[in-house]
C-alpha cells in the first residue's frame, strides 16, 4: 500500500507547515519571555509531530509532558465521548500551561481538557493547535494560537491519522472517501 495515494489532495504542504510552525513559536516565545515554568502539554497521538518541531522553534526554557485522549476510535467523526487514556505525569499547580493540539473540530475533546487541567490550579492555561476546523465546533472553546483554519473535510498526515495510518504522511492531505467511507 503507497500512502500517498490515498491523498485527494495536499491541502497544507510541508513547506507550508514549517513556515507557520516557525511563525507560532516565535509568537508563544514572546508572549512567554520571563516565564520559566512553561509546560507544552502534547494531546497524543496527533499533536506530537507538530510538538517537535514547534518545541524545536521556541527560544524560552519549556518542559513537555503527554496526554492520551480518546474520542475518535476507528471513525472520521468524535463520538463524543472523552476518555483519558493516560494522564500527566507532571503537577501543574502554580505552572504556565500550553496544550499543544493537532486539530480542534467539535471543541469536545478541548473543553474536556481545558475544564480537567483547570481544576488543578495552574498558573494560565492556553492552546495552541496546528488546525482549526470551525465549521464542525458544537462546543465553544478557547483557542489562543492557531496555525492554520481550514475547511470541513477529513485531513490525515503529520501526525493525523485514520485508524492509526497516514501520520507519517510530511503534509496536511485530504483523504479520499473510498479510504474511511
Amino acid at each position: 500500500m503507497i500512502l500517498k495515494e490515498h491523498v485527494d489532495h495536499v491541502l497544507i504542504d510541508e513547506q507550508e507547515l514549517l513556515a507557520r510552525i516557525a511563525e507560532l513559536a516565535a509568537e508563544v516565545s514572546h508572549d512567554y519571555a520571563g516565564v520559566d515554568n512553561l509546560l507544552l502539554v502534547c494531546v497524543l497521538k496527533g499533536a506530537i509531530m507538530f510538538l517537535s518541531d514547534f518545541s524545536r522553534q521556541l527560544d524560552i526554557p519549556h518542559a513537555i509532558d503527554f496526554m492520551a485522549i480518546s474520542s475518535y476510535g476507528a471513525s472520521t467523526k468524535s463520538s463524543g465521548v472523552v476518555r483519558i487514556l493516560m494522564d500527566l505525569k507532571a503537577n501543574i499547580l502554580d505552572r504556565h500551561v500550553l496544550i499543544v493540539e493537532d486539530i480542534v473540530d467539535s471543541g469536545r475533546t478541548l473543553d474536556y481538557i481545558l475544564r480537567n487541567l483547570g481544576t488543578r490550579g495552574p498558573a494560565s492555561l492556553k492552546v495552541c493547535t496546528l488546525l482549526d476546523k470551525k465549521e464542525q465546533r458544537v462546543l465553544p472553546v478557547p483557542v489562543d494560537y492557531v496555525g492554520f483554519e481550514i475547511p470541513d473535510e477529513f485531513v490525515i498526515g503529520y501526525g493525523l491519522d485514520f485508524d492509526e495510518l497516514y501520520r507519517n504522511l510530511p503534509f496536511i492531505g485530504v483523504l479520499k472517501p473510498e479510504f474511511y467511507e
